[in-house]
């Protein structure tokens, strides 16, 4: 039986000095380049206003791992159409390195009325002159926001693309398979649900996914009660990702309790980076801060 444990928990630090000071701060996604971390995350208006959009996306980078800088500009901003998929704004951002043709990153659109997600594609040579593209994924008739992009290749060379959307008043996760990440994307049979008996009873959001030599990939999934206490869970797939082949019984993590009862009790994984033989998290609490899990896996 494979087990995923965490061994060390850390906070991760940013500068004070950016065009995000001040902001809630959500969804690390963070890679290794150069000898160097870069980290795109979501910004958030501290008690964000009808008028605010919900997040603006910033690019940062680091020596540790832990301690980052953010970047002068933001790389991603909403539109200034007001009918634009993004006018709103802009979070969750997923990103695919080419070292040829350089970023491409997947985010939520939110529309200008906050009443709807879009999963859309910008890309560039550098962060800081990224190109928004298209809609990947717009909700179809009767469901929600769709967001939290989650990007693997199979053992054949295709493209999965797992995602978050809304439906019945909660979160589930779908999929969809393209030969090239650049899509059009097919959608396919949902590849997991609830457990109703469990702590991922009600909402399922999507994670990031890893393979360890001599392991499957693993996703280390976001699930909630009907209350929204968002916890870190774990599952596998095969190669291909045509089946599940294990889930953990209890979350891998759960957050302390919030200072204040009022806070959101959440924690939300975003991205992984492996460090020699562990899995290095990164993900949010309270929807406000940064922090990183380094998590051993065991069989």
């Amino acid at each position: 039986m494979v087990a995923y444990v965490v061994e060390q928990l850390d906070e991760v630090v940013i500068d004070g000095d950016s065009p995000i000071a001040g902001m809630d701060l959500m969804s690390p996604y963070v890679w290794q380049e150069k000898g160097a971390y870069r980290m795109l995350l979501r910004g958030v208006p501290n008690r964000l206003g009808p008028d605010q959009p919900t997040g603006v996306i910033a690019a940062a980078h680091s020596r540790d791992g832990l301690h980052f800088t953010i970047e002068p500009q933001l790389a991603i901003v909403p539109d200034a159409d007001p009918s634009a998929s993004d006018a709103g704004g802009c979070e969750d951002p997923t990103v695919l390195v080419d070292p040829k043709d350089g970023y491409t990153v997947f985010y939520t659109g939110v529309d200008g009325a906050h009443g709807q997600g879009s999963l859309m594609v910008a890309s560039g040579k550098t962060l800081d002159r990224l190109v928004k593209r298209e809609v990947a994924i717009k909700a179809r008739k009767g469901y929600g926001n769709i967001k939290e992009a989650t990007l693997v290749q199979t053992s054949t060379g295709g493209w999965r693309l797992f995602y978050e959307f809304a439906h019945a008043n909660a979160s589930r996760v779908g999929l969809a398979r393209e030969s090239a990440p650049g899509g059009p994307w097919h959608l396919l049979p949902v590849p997991f649900t609830i457990r109703e008996k469990s702590w991922d009873n009600w909402h399922l959001s999507t994670g990031p996914i890893v393979q360890l030599p001599g392991f499957d990939p693993v996703m280390f999934y976001n699930g909630a009660t009907a209350d929204a206490r968002w916890r870190i869970g774990w599952i596998s797939f095969d190669a291909d990702y045509t089946r599940v082949t294990g889930r953990g019984v209890e979350p891998v993590l759960i957050p302390a309790p919030p200072v204040e009862r009022a806070a959101d009790d959440i924690a939300f994984a975003a991205s992984t980076v492996i460090e020699d033989d562990l899995i290095a998290l990164y993900f949010s609490i309270e929807d406000c801060m940064l922090r990183r899990a380094l998590i051993r896996a065991y069989r």
